[in-house]
């Protein structure tokens, strides 16, 4: 982390690091994606990162979990390695410990908002059906669908059906949730409801990693905010520095063309 990323929140300062980046790269063919991503996540920060399409952002976020398998750079989880610049490690342990919400909701349609939350607790977590039952019905409840755990996916809106993806990560018990742009396919009425839960996980100390372009939502609730362009973490610091005084060029190009509409 270079010397002007800025001071963070001191109870954010004191926590531990949760994931650990160094050079991490991505390539297809030619083209370079990522280059060099230097990043530590420490636990209970909420991380908004923002940039222009094409920028990297998914890619960076895809590749913590390793959905994507970067082509250089070490990641590592709670001091292990689970990927050592070649090949993944340990690579049940960073699913188990990453929940990932994209921007589609990817449910099963013949399963209930229930079924659709506990089937990974009982193939990866191993748990009993009852008790992933159990676990899923708390969590539905939790993102406000209480009423809605029988239901199936044609019944829900799109607001609701990103809200039972929220719900299915969160039952993992993981320790990072990665949001990738999930309010981007909500209509505009639906977004509040899943930027509201998203902003009770913040507060309740859940560590979050979010690319977004809701900068409304950023200003309010994260710790850090990453701006990235061509593939480089371009500046980063607290949202009060990046979004109302930033110093590079190119951040303040592109805020200026996002706050303009």
């Amino acid at each position: 982390m270079s010397d002007e990323t800025v001071s963070l929140s001191e109870d954010v300062a004191r926590g531990e690091t949760i994931l650990k980046v160094s050079n991490l790269k991505k390539s297809y063919g030619k083209l370079e994606v990522l280059r060099d991503i230097d990043l530590d996540i420490k636990k209970g920060e909420v991380i908004c990162v923002l940039g222009p399409s094409g920028s990297g952002k998914s890619t960076m976020l895809r590749c913590l979990n390793l959905l994507e398998s970067p082509t250089g750079g070490t990641i590592e989880l709670k001091g292990d390695i689970v990927f050592d610049g070649t090949k993944p490690k340990n690579l049940d342990d960073l699913r188990r410990e990453t929940g990932m919400v994209f921007q589609s909701f990817n449910l099963f349609p013949n399963m209930s908002a229930k079924e659709n939350v506990s089937i990974a607790q009982v193939r990866v977590r191993g748990r009993k059906k009852a008790d992933a039952d159990k676990r899923s019905i708390e969590q539905l409840t939790k993102v406000g669908l209480a009423e809605k755990v029988d239901e199936y996916p044609d019944r829900l809106s799109g607001g609701q059906q990103q809200r039972v993806a929220i719900a299915r990560a969160l039952a993992m018990d993981p320790e990072v949730m990665l949001f990738d742009e999930v309010t981007s396919a909500l209509d505009p009425e639906l977004v509040k409801g899943v930027l509201d839960v998203m902003r009770e996980l913040a507060d309740s100390g859940m560590t979050m990693i979010c690319v977004t372009h809701e900068i409304g939502f950023a200003k309010e609730v994260a710790d850090r905010v990453i701006f990235m362009d061509g593939g480089y973490i371009v500046e980063q610091g607290p949202p009060k520095d990046v979004l109302d005084a930033p110093r590079e060029e190119r951040t303040k190009k592109f805020l200026g063309l996002v706050l303009d509409h």
